[in-house]
């Protein structure tokens, strides 16, 4: 599965249970990133995408989701399905705000090689950075 998540300057996700991922570009490119592949989120993020085909609400959203499909986390830990994780798109506000939930899983500690990093304007946030960190195949796990 990929990860999706939205984080500020420090790693923050959430602070007092509100979250930081309100940008309708931000949801854009998500969507435009998903292309045909489906969009797994909590109910919690549900009001954020309205009525879309292609995206399964789900509590258990994140041990639902196949290979390839893409799980959008705003409030969840995500270190504990980091084995069956593939990639993560992490959409940086390039701010600090207080925060008291954190992304638990650091990319590339983990493992993952940053891809691709890109900023786009977002509609409450200037600037959006767009960083695309792919899991590196562990040696004798190349494709033949």
């Amino acid at each position: 599965m990929i990860i999706a998540v939205c984080i500020d300057g420090r790693g923050g996700m959430l602070f007092n249970r509100r979250r930081q991922s309100q940008d309708r570009s931000q949801r854009e490119d998500l969507l435009q990133f998903c292309g045909g592949r489906r969009l797994w989120i909590a109910p919690y993020s549900a009001p954020l995408f309205g009525e879309r085909t292609g995206i399964e609400v789900d509590e258990e959203f994140l041990t639902k989701a196949a290979e390839g499909e893409v799980c959008f986390v705003e409030n969840l830990p995500i270190a504990p399905f980091a084995e069956r994780i593939e990639a993560m798109v992490l959409y940086d506000w390039d701010r600090a705000y207080p925060a008291d939930v954190h992304l638990d899983l650091d990319p590339a500690a983990a493992g993952f090689t940053l891809k691709e990093e890109r900023s786009f304007p977002g509609t409450s946030h200037e600037k959006i950075i767009r960083k695309i960190y792919e899991r590196e195949a562990a040696h004798g796990e190349e494709e033949e």
